[in-house]
């Protein structure tokens, strides 16, 4: 099979905010946020309580399902609060973090004879295991299921994405580090995949499989590649892990220290000047989006992630545990009079029926949230199969995963896939169906009924 993986079904969204490749370091936060939810299916289990003193890297929570797998603080410093929802769901986990960072100790692990065993066991027990993610089911992996590969995308193509390029510069350590502990606790091989053409620091890994990546969005989807390259069968698990996760992971295994450092860009068409921060996983939001100049009283909307797949948040939230961008972009709340009755010069579609986006391939677009539709049944019209271009039957997969028939879902390539894999589907919806909702709520089920 050959290295080089292109595709042809897609769409790039091209919109105004990209981020200039300029790095500077984010207002420092006064407090950061946990949340449960951000790591889905687990089930927290407190190690630490309001008024406890933590250090950067020291447990807060364990996995009831696994008590061995830790969630750490990602500074140091006081619970200053824990909130909770209905029959006392932990929702969040407030640290008020110390000026002076103190950091839990942590043995330095030797790579070279160390076993799987110990790597697992080290990754769990340091809070870094958090960072691998496993298909099927899209969660927290399990250690005690062996992978058969192990998937990473040096290319993230989803609309204003983090230039991963530029992120991870000066990185190699880290990151060789990390992919030779990764190489241990798998049968199979360790998958990179580049964007064509690119200078990236991934490429240069030894004891990776290098693939060269060509096409629009989601050829940078991870899920895209395992279909590409070795699809999951039923009984077969394969892992994932974002880029800067494994900085993470390698600077730990380098110097026993879990250093929650993250490069974030700031995009987004309200963005005054979009460009990239320094700062820590689950830091406020406000730090990095009110310190550039938005108007805190103006009608945005705060995206944790891409436009596509990400999570709106409060102008007092906190940065994703997984997010590597902010995303702002007006709010869609207003109404078009007869908008479906004229020529659409401005927004983006598949179809050339009164839209003309497509005489100008490359002019960025200033979208808002709108829908421009509302919700009603699935409607045939085979746009679908235009921006997916995994081998599966897109529209058959949602209604089975609507009626929930086990056996279709199976059949149809459920293992393999995720939520993000179907926000391009989600974004050309006429019928503007929730279709990264379906797909979480069908792998849900899959869980619970087969596990």
């Amino acid at each position: 099979m050959s290295n080089d993986i292109k595709i042809t079904k897609g769409l790039d969204i091209k919109l105004k905010g990209e981020a200039e490749k300029a790095l500077e370091s984010a207002v420092i936060s006064n407090s950061y946020t946990l949340r449960p939810e951000d790591f889905h299916g687990v089930i927290p289990k407190l190690v630490a309580r309001v008024g406890d003193k933590v250090k950067a890297g020291g447990p807060v929570f364990y996995d009831k399902s696994n008590e061995t797998i830790q969630f750490v603080s990602p500074v140091s410093g006081e619970i200053v609060d824990i909130l909770r929802g209905e029959k006392r769901k932990i929702l969040a986990i407030k640290i008020q973090a110390d000026k002076e960072q103190v950091y839990q100790e942590n043995e330095k692990i030797n790579l070279n004879s160390a076993t799987a065993e110990d790597l697992s066991t080290y990754l769990q027990s340091t809070g870094c295991w958090t960072f691998i993610k496993q298909r099927p089911y899209d969660i927290i992996a399990n250690p005690t299921k062996q992978p058969k590969a192990i998937f990473i995308s040096g290319y993230d193509s989803a609309p204003l994405a983090a230039d991963l390029d530029f992120v991870l510069q000066g990185k190699e350590a880290e990151l060789q580090a990390a992919v030779t502990a990764l190489g241990k606790l798998t049968s199979g091989q360790v998958h990179v995949s580049v964007k064509n053409g690119s200078n990236s620091s991934l490429a240069g890994l030894s004891g990776v499989s290098l693939h060269k990546l060509s096409g629009p969005h989601p050829i940078g989807n991870v899920g895209t590649q395992i279909n590409k390259i070795d699809p999951v069968n039923k009984g077969e698990v394969v892992w994932t892990i974002n880029p800067q996760d494994l900085v993470i992971i390698g600077e730990l295994l380098l110097t026993g220290k879990f250093n929650a450092e993250r490069i974030v860009a700031l995009v987004g068409s309200s963005v005054k000047k979009p460009r990239y921060f320094k700062t820590k996983i689950a830091s406020e939001i406000s730090t990095i989006v009110y310190s550039n100049g938005i108007d805190q009283n103006g009608n945005n909307r705060i995206i944790s992630g891409n436009v596509l797949s990400g999570k709106q948040v409060k102008p007092d939230g906190n940065l994703g545990y997984y997010s590597n961008m902010i995303s702002v972009i007006p709010e869609g709340d207003d109404y078009e009079f007869f908008g479906w009755n004229k020529p659409v010069f401005n927004k983006v579609s598949t179809s050339r029926a009164m839209t003309f986006s497509w005489l100008s391939p490359n002019k960025k677009f200033d979208l808002n949230t709108n829908t421009n539709g509302e919700h009603r049944a699935f409607v045939l019209t085979g746009n679908y199969e235009k921006v997916f271009p995994l081998d599966i039957f897109p529209l058959q997969i949602l209604k089975s995963c609507m009626y929930t028939d086990l056996d279709e879902m199976e059949a149809l390539g459920m293992y393999e896939v995720a939520p993000e894999d179907f926000a391009l589907t989600e974004f050309v919806c006429v019928s503007k169906q929730p279709h990264q909702d379906i797909i979480r709520k069908g792998l849900d089920v899959m869980i619970k009924e087969i596990g």
